[in-house]
């Protein structure tokens, strides 16, 4: 017999859809409830601030979650640092204030405008000033992965064939085709997110919990239990059944 373990996907910024996440897991399991939060706590949605404030809080009152790291807490703690740094994942051109990454959204959570023509050292000193030093020390403090009872929860995948001492971060919070198309199991039942599906989907080897909240999808909220997962919907359990082929 397994304690059940929660876990909860891509949040973007979205406090609403985290709120109602964490009413149905606390109906389902209790305050006590021991619950993964899978990283990308910030960027696109408009509640950026909101959602660290909660985490934060939720933390200092010693509940019994595990926030790990996604590739946008990582982006926006690199901003954060004495002197801004770019992640070495992403794409040529790219950079955490780019329109399509919502570092613009975050900031803008926390009162800080970019204008079109801003200077990299100029918002970075406005956010300096305005960002609280405990959401910076949270981004920093993060984990990559947890692994509980035959599950290893991480952001983004892991690199398969590989042992679990020997991952990188790097391949943790970002991974994405090397990771999804590999169809063999792992030695452990891998919970992620990062890479938005439609809904919450259990692949038999891995489980997606990234059901798009950045995108106006909804946030998805899972049940793991003795080796089996239920997503939480506003009736209650739903089982996810592993998909054949």
């Amino acid at each position: 017999m397994t304690t059940p373990v929660y876990a909860i996907g891509d949040i973007h910024g979205q406090l609403g859809l985290l709120e109602a996440a964490l009413d149905r897991i606390e109906t389902d399991g209790g305050k006590d409830a021991r619950i993964v939060f899978l990283g990308d706590y910030t960027d696109r949605g408009p509640d950026s601030r909101k959602v660290l404030d909660l985490l934060v809080q939720g933390r200092a009152q010693g509940r019994n979650w595990i926030t790990l790291k996604g590739n946008h807490d990582r982006m926006f703690a690199m901003f954060m640092q004495d002197y801004p740094m770019n992640d070495n994942q992403l794409l040529v051109g790219y950079h955490w204030l780019h329109e399509r990454l919502g570092g613009i959204e975050t900031l803008a959570s926390y009162g800080v405008d970019v204008p079109e023509r801003a200077r990299i050292h100029q918002v970075h000193a406005s956010a300096r000033q305005a960002i609280p030093s405990q959401h910076v020390a949270f981004l920093n403090d993060l984990p990559a992965a947890h692994l509980q009872d035959g599950l290893l929860f991480v952001h983004a995948g892991v690199r398969p064939e590989v042992a679990f001492e020997n991952q990188t971060e790097d391949d943790l919070i970002w991974i994405r085709q090397t990771f999804l198309d590999y169809r063999k199991p792992h030695p452990w039942l891998v919970v992620h997110g990062h890479t938005p599906a439609k809904q919450a989907e259990h692949k038999g080897n891995r489980v997606n919990l990234d059901s798009g909240a950045a995108f106006g999808g909804p946030l998805s909220a899972a049940v793991f239990e003795n080796g089996d997962c239920w997503l939480l919907t506003d009736q209650g359990r739903m089982r996810l059944v592993p998909e054949i082929g």
